[in-house]
């Protein structure tokens, strides 16, 4: 289930560039029991302006996802940084213009 549920987040895009929160280096794990679908994030910065968007934005994807019924989302304090993100998500970046 926890691959379903990886699979599922690579489909929520950042808000502000089209590069998935995985991709990105938000999600910091996932876990699953009893039908209960839990996220650990973190953001960019602690006055990210987009963190009820991309909170409610994995909520309605995770919901889609068979076997879920409900989801938790639990904000982590562990420091974002560009190394976080993935090789996927430095070419996505790149070919945007974002360097």
């Amino acid at each position: 289930m926890k691959e379903k549920l990886w699979e599922a987040l690579k489909e929520v895009l950042d808000p502000e560039y089209p590069v998935s929160v995985v991709d990105l280096g938000l999600v910091r794990g996932v876990d699953y029991e009893d039908s209960r679908a839990r996220v650990f994030l973190t953001f960019t910065s602690l006055g990210c302006p987009c963190t009820e968007i991309i909170k409610e934005d994995i909520r309605s994807r995770l919901l889609k996802v068979e076997g879920v019924e409900t989801v938790e989302i639990e904000e982590v304090f562990e420091p974002w940084s560009a190394e976080d993100i993935s090789p996927r998500g430095r070419m996505i970046l790149l070919q945007l213009g974002v360097t």
